[in-house]
């Protein structure tokens, strides 16, 4: 085998070998806590903001791991959620995977998806229901970004990065939402018990 085509082997396995560096202690079951949670639909600029949202879910355990499905978040709670005065219902249904993408050894932060996200909100007052997804109502494909920092135990859902929409809302909502609004959600979970996810 000739030294180039020798390093063309290793350069295609390089990112494989990166791809399974994670650690992550103690793993097992974990329950995520977080206070003022948000779900904003970003393009009618409404907001539902909860008093509090709650995931629970498992991690892998030990080192070697593979960032992707690292965990696997199994339920996921919006509770006290209130728009413009009107408790509207928001609801994740299914399993989740967590998956780490990266990390910064500096800051000691780990950059994370969730994916197959696949929910709905409602509003019973004025009988309005929508779902929540990724590509389409049916896709099972909604993203969302975060970050796992070691220093607060704190996995931190971005704004910015996800591809959550809303689809076939019904008719009593009227205006207020749209087929195909884009959709964020932001909340920070504070883990339990104390986890720790790094990658050299």
């Amino acid at each position: 085998m000739s030294a180039a085509a020798a390093s063309m082997i290793g350069l295609a396995a390089a990112p494989a070998l990166a791809a399974a560096s994670w650690t992550v202690k103690p793993g097992g079951a974990v329950t995520g806590t977080a206070g003022k949670t948000i779900v904003t639909d970003k393009t009618k600029g409404l907001s539902v903001t909860c008093t509090s949202s709650v995931a629970k879910g498992s991690l892998k355990k030990g080192s070697g791991l593979a960032g992707a499905s690292i965990g696997t978040v199994t339920s996921l709670a919006f509770k006290g959620c209130t728009a413009m005065g009107v408790t509207v219902s928001v609801t994740i249904t299914g399993k989740m995977p967590l998956n780490a993408t990266s990390y910064n050894s500096t800051t000691k932060v780990a950059s994370m998806t969730i994916t197959k996200i696949h929910g709905t909100i409602s509003v019973s007052l004025i009988n309005c229901t929508a779902t929540i997804d990724g590509t389409s109502a049916t896709a099972h494909n909604g993203t969302v970004k975060a970050t796992f920092s070691n220093g607060t135990d704190t996995l931190k859902v971005l704004a910015t990065g996800g591809n959550l929409h809303i689809y076939n809302p019904s008719s009593g909502c009227g205006s207020a939402v749209s087929n195909n609004d884009s959709v964020n959600w932001t909340g920070s979970y504070k883990f339990a018990p104390k986890t720790t996810i790094t990658s050299p």
